[in-house]
């Protein structure tokens, strides 16, 4: 905490440092008997979330090795929270970063990107193209990704990972989006519908801009 450089915490006007300020006596004393045991008892008054907290500032690893708890369900959670956060940080670096990159050079300040199974595939007629919207979607076969965000508690960890990183305008869900041509009606007057094959599949929206559409230019007056 006090050599690493990063300030976690910082002196008061007195020079001295005020550590665990804000965390209860029975959460510091259940972290003290890491350095005695080895090992954390949660305590049953203590939330697992509470005591994960803390661990965090007090730099002692949180695992299912150094913390024992009855409340299972409480500890799965938090060891699934960072299982998530470390896969999120994964999917971001090694698929969803190219498709970032490849919309910001063309000019775009936003991305949307759709969520594929491995063996989903697309095929759009170029005569018959879906509706309006979709064309502007980038995609990414990836059973495992697809998985990862059926849970709702791991698209609100992709959310804070996205935030993190600076991004913006971020909506996470699941979308219908059009995999195949399935026919074509014709209608009153020669119109023809298109009509295709949709799957509802897990989606990522982000923006790297904070506004839209907002003039930024500057304005001169014409003075006589």
């Amino acid at each position: 905490m006090f050599t690493s450089g990063i300030e976690f915490v910082r002196p008061n006007e007195r020079g001295e440092y005020e550590v665990a300020e804000g965390m209860s006596a029975t959460v510091f004393r259940s972290i003290l008997d890491y350095y005695n045991h080895g090992v954390i008892r949660c305590p049953p008054t203590v939330s697992v979330q509470e005591l994960r907290e803390a661990c965090d500032y007090l730099l002692v690893p949180f695992d299912a090795s150094t913390v024992k708890c009855q409340n299972l369900r409480g500890l799965l959670h938090e060891l699934s929270n960072e299982g998530a956060r470390a896969q999120m940080e994964k999917f971001l670096e090694e698929l969803v970063l190219p498709l970032m990159v490849a919309s910001a050079r063309r000019g775009d300040r936003e991305c949307h990107v759709v969520i594929l199974l491995d063996d989903d595939f697309v095929d759009w007629d170029e005569k018959y193209p879906p509706q309006m919207g979709e064309e502007y979607s980038q995609t990414v076969n990836s059973t495992a990704m697809y998985r990862f965000f059926k849970y709702i508690e791991n698209r609100d960890v992709a959310k804070q990972v996205l935030k993190e990183r600076g991004l913006k305008k971020i909506r996470l869900g699941i979308e219908g989006y059009p995999t195949y041509k399935e026919k074509v009606k014709r209608r009153p007057g020669g119109r023809s519908e298109v009509i295709y094959n949709y799957v509802q599949r897990p989606f990522i929206h982000m923006s790297w801009e904070k506004e839209e559409a907002k003039s930024r230019h500057v304005d001169f007056q014409v003075t006589k």
